[in-house]
């Protein structure tokens, strides 16, 4: 690693070099970090690694379900029990249950599909995993900077990426340096593993930028909204898994439920929303609300105190998805690609295993001496993985669940029942999932009823719980390509959707002196889930990092 000092707009800025710079500090960035060094030390090269993750700490912005199947962190950290890994409550009771207003039918274990089954697999809190492989990454000798979120990719005259710069701290609303401003820095590598999860910004710029995505099907997100409870002892059943499918959430909406039933009497319970939903009265964080009013569902929490909140999108469109990994300096590993598995509900194993291919193919790549080039070989090792081979049957699962829930229902047990996975045909999906919402005129509209402030809640206290801040003197980090666009369009054709698809409260439309509408943004509230980035029909809205640190803060989540 060298250091050295470039000129910006304000003035110098310093540069380090190292031979791998790694955004993002979740499951996929940390795993490509740790096999990297892990190498490094096999072969007796000394190999320079940093991590930048925008959050305040590692895990601080993790959000997850989560139930992790174990594969994965069992090839990178053999010992990983040994060494204390938060791997602590092993699944012992799998259940799903379709919901209907007022029942609930569970599916008999013989004809649950393999994709269901968690045998072997554990209930986990994926920022506490996410913490405790940072430690395993520090220990190996990589270089973690928290709080300093990547702003801008860096790129040389023919078009290599070169690394990363991090943001400014400090510019005011104006634009203009406050007595606080200090300048961001230049990390260059010789190769630059992006690892921000589901939609991130500088992968969005990367995509778009070297047309990664020409030939797949359009990538597809859903919204998770999740909180943490504990509850009452006799409540408690720790390793008990619950799915559900169908109310509240109408046929034609793709999306279900789950409740992870924890260590020391807690709970995790979440609805997940595919942002593909077509009725711009609905609200993802009103239907999990009221989810848990469900007469098989609120005994769960009743006489329990809420703990937790969060929400953050996930992809859901699978291995037809996926953008081209690779580009000249750099790769896409994790949901910054996609590599979720919807039909299974998991993506930290998916993280963790692509991040391990990628950093194979990078010290092979060092190890002769080569920088800046694609590393073809990661994606050849992606083909011949078993990962590739999860989610090559599992290909077909959204799309079948775009024809509604009973189609989905039917097609889904076919195949992962009958054919395990290995069926004759692929299905493929051809429009984003923004263009799915219809006039607000033309579908029918929900009320939602007022929060009960013990089992349902407002979004305000909702994002108390989250911990979520950001220095309100700063550029703003959400922002529109056009100003008109919100009240002309969203508001008079949509209803104005992103105050009902915003999990947090950012968007709301209030009266002016003259008493004409406008689109106010409360961007301190905002819990960094993208969905606005991806569900504005008009893809008005753009989503960027704010100043380091900014954003939730979660705690066992």
């Amino acid at each position: 690693m060298t250091s050295q000092q470039l000129l910006s707009q304000y003035g110098p800025r310093e540069a380090m070099d190292y031979d791998v710079v790694v955004v993002g500090g979740g499951p996929a960035g940390l795993a490509a970090a740790i096999r990297i060094k892990q190498i490094g030390r096999e072969k007796g090269q000394d190999i320079s690694v940093c991590v930048l993750e925008k959050g305040s700490e590692a895990g601080a912005h993790i959000l997850s379900g989560a139930i992790m199947d174990p594969r994965a962190i069992s090839e990178l950290l053999p010992e990983w029990k040994q060494d204390g890994a938060p791997l602590d409550q092993p699944v012992t009771e799998d259940q799903f249950w379709f919901l209907s207003a007022g029942g609930a039918r569970p599916v008999p274990q013989a004809l649950q599909p393999d994709c269901f089954k968690n045998h072997g697999n554990y209930v986990i809190s994926l920022g506490s995993v996410v913490r405790w492989m940072a430690q395993q990454a520090e220990n190996l000798g990589v270089d973690i900077f928290a709080g300093f979120p990547a702003a801008e990719v860096l790129y040389d005259e023919a078009g290599t990426v070169r690394g990363v710069a991090t943001g400014n701290l400090g510019l005011g609303k104006d634009g203009q340096p406050t007595d606080h401003f200090q300048l961001g820095m230049e990390l260059r590598a010789k190769y630059t593993v992006f690892a921000e999860g589901a939609r991130g910004q500088l992968g969005r710029e990367l995509i778009a930028r070297y047309k990664l995505d020409a030939g797949r099907d359009p990538q597809s997100y859903a919204i998770g909204v999740k909180e943490l409870w504990e509850v009452r002892p006799e409540q408690a059943k720790p390793g008990r898994v619950l799915h559900t499918a169908g109310w509240p959430l109408d046929s034609k909406t793709y999306g279900g439920s789950f409740i992870y039933h924890m260590p020391n009497n807690q709970v995790a319970v979440g609805l997940v929303v595919g942002l593909d939903y077509r009725n711009p009265w609905l609200s993802p964080f009103e239907e999990f609300q009221r989810f848990k009013t469900h007469p098989a569902i609120a005994p769960i929490f009743d006489g329990g105190k809420r703990l937790g909140y969060g929400a953050r999108a996930l992809t859901a469109g699978g291995i037809l998805s996926l953008p081209k990994l690779v580009f000249p300096g750099g790769c896409l590993v994790g949901c910054e690609a996609g590599f979720l598995n919807a039909s299974r509900i998991k993506g930290s194993h998916a993280a963790i295993k692509t991040g391990m291919l990628a950093a194979e193919s990078i010290a092979e790549a060092l190890a002769a001496g080569h920088s800046g080039d694609e590393l073809q070989a990661y994606p050849r090792a992606f083909e011949q993985s078993w990962l590739h081979d999860e989610l090559q049957r599992s290909r077909n699962f959204k799309q079948w669940f775009k024809k509604g829930r009973m189609v989905g229902t039917l097609m889904t047990g076919i195949e992962q029942w009958l054919f395990k996975g290995r069926m004759p045909w692929t299905i493929h999906r051809k429009v984003p999932d923004y263009t799915a919402l219809q006039p607000a005129d033309t579908m029918p509209r929900i009320d939602y009823p007022k929060p009960d402030g013990k089992l349902t809640f407002d979004r305000l206290s909702s994002v108390f719980l989250s911990n979520t801040n950001h220095e309100e003197n700063q550029l703003p980090h959400l922002t529109l390509k056009d100003v008109s666009v919100p009240v002309q369009v969203n508001l008079a054709r949509y209803a104005g959707p992103e105050q009902r698809y915003c999990p947090a409260g950012v968007y709301e439309f209030v009266k002016g002196p003259d008493n004409s509408d406008r689109l106010q943004i409360n961007a301190q509230n905002c819990v960094h889930c993208k969905t606005c980035d991806i569900k504005d029909p008009t893809q008005n809205i753009v989503w960027v990092a704010p100043e380091g640190g900014g954003g939730p803060n979660y705690a066992g989540m």
